[in-house]
């Protein structure tokens, strides 16, 4: 081949853009699953979105209906009719169609590619702890092998590397002086409370804050129970009062006509990780909204919705001493930019010695993740 013919086949090519090959069900299926989490699990209203969607965007054609889609969720298993019983109790009455638990389980994988996969394309999140050692997350650096090293933690490219560079290549010799060893860091378990704010303001002013905050929770739960299943992860909500949710409940979660008892939230949150074997201990707390509310001894509510009430917020200080004497840090996500309430978690925080971080919704899927990626890479220390 002429030189000349070799040139023109270096550089780059241009195509025009071709779109991945999906089916229609894969393509309606992704906006199925973002319109589920956005009615709380409610199929109905889901798929009446749906129908909406497709007049005004043409989803769909002749070939392929919305009425196909739904019959390829039943066929798949996604969706399931479940009878209602009349009053003679035969068991004989109409029907109506929920979502099953392979679609809260595609719900969460969602959830996890939408906020995982966004930092794994920007490198963010890369965090690592500044202790090395016999671990189990490999750095890229190398040291001289020493005695009491691991075998499998030899690095053999790079001792034969070093063995060829001091000995030559003629005549192969490999020492104890050629052997490096490839740093790696320090992976503790984790044990995870993630508190995600239920009180009105969460959806007031027009803004949806309750979902992004269910897409958090659906997607730490999928990471750690296929990445790190080690850890653990408990999910609680708080209003009026404070109550755990399992991970099954996340779609399904409404903001109610509650106030925010932060104090009830931390007192749950504290009772959990009590009882945690695991060394490192952390709590989670997505909120927009001051604390308003308590439970006092005999069961009745203080509320207060007007400013910050001294007494209440006495009572959310004291909880974040008792946490940071447990050693249990809090980061607070606080959906809000008042400066009133912004200076209140910094005293939050300082009270704690936790973090805190003060964000809209764009990105907090992302922040929660490099936390808790940062946190459980940390060191155990006996």
């Amino acid at each position: 081949m002429k030189k000349k013919d070799k040139m023109k086949e270096k550089g780059f090519v241009f195509k025009k853009y071709e779109e991945p090959n999906i089916t229609p069900f894969e393509k309606l299926f992704e906006i199925f699953k973002e319109l589920i989490t956005h009615t709380s699990g409610d199929l109905d209203e889901a798929l009446d979105w749906l129908y909406q969607l497709d007049e005004e965007y043409k989803l769909t054609d002749d070939d392929y209906t919305i009425e196909d889609f739904i019959e390829d969720l039943k066929q798949k298993g996604y969706i399931k009719e479940e009878l209602d019983p009349d009053g003679d109790g035969e068991g004989d009455g109409s029907g109506s169609l929920k979502i099953t638990s392979k679609t809260e389980r595609a719900i969460r994988k969602q959830a996890l590619d939408q906020i995982f996969g966004k930092m794994r394309k920007s490198n963010s999140g890369n965090h690592r702890t500044s202790h090395v050692g016999r671990g189990d997350e490999h750095t890229g650096d190398f040291r001289d092998y020493q005695f009491g090293d691991s075998l499998d933690r030899i690095s053999m490219t790079e001792s034969l590397r070093n063995a060829q560079i001091n000995h030559g290549i003629g005549d192969f010799n490999m020492s104890h002086d050629d052997l490096v060893v490839e740093e790696t860091h320090y992976k503790s378990q984790m044990s995870t409370v993630l508190m995600i704010d239920l009180s009105h303001s969460m959806i007031l002013y027009g803004e949806d804050r309750i979902t992004p905050a269910k897409k958090v929770a659906m997607a730490l739960a999928e990471l750690i129970t296929t990445r790190y299943p080690k850890d653990t992860l408990d999910i609680i909500v708080f209003g009026n009062d404070a109550w755990p949710v399992s991970i099954a409940d996340l779609p399904y979660l409404k903001v109610g006509p509650y106030h925010t008892n932060t104090v009830d939230g931390l007192k749950l949150a504290m009772d959990i990780l009590r009882r945690k074997r695991n060394t490192n201990k952390q709590i989670f707390m997505i909120t927009d909204g001051k604390p308003s509310c308590i439970r006092e001894r005999d069961g009745s509510y203080y509320k207060n919705s007007m400013g910050l009430d001294p007494y209440i917020v006495d009572k959310c200080y004291n909880m974040a001493q008792q946490a940071r004497k447990l050693q249990i840090p809090i980061t607070t996500f606080m959906i809000a930019q008042d400066p009133y309430l912004m200076q209140f978690i910094r005293e939050f925080t300082q009270a704690n010695q936790g973090k805190a971080f003060y964000t809209g919704l764009q990105g907090l899927g992302e922040m929660i993740f490099e936390d808790y990626e940062t946190n459980r890479k940390k060191r155990i220390r006996g």
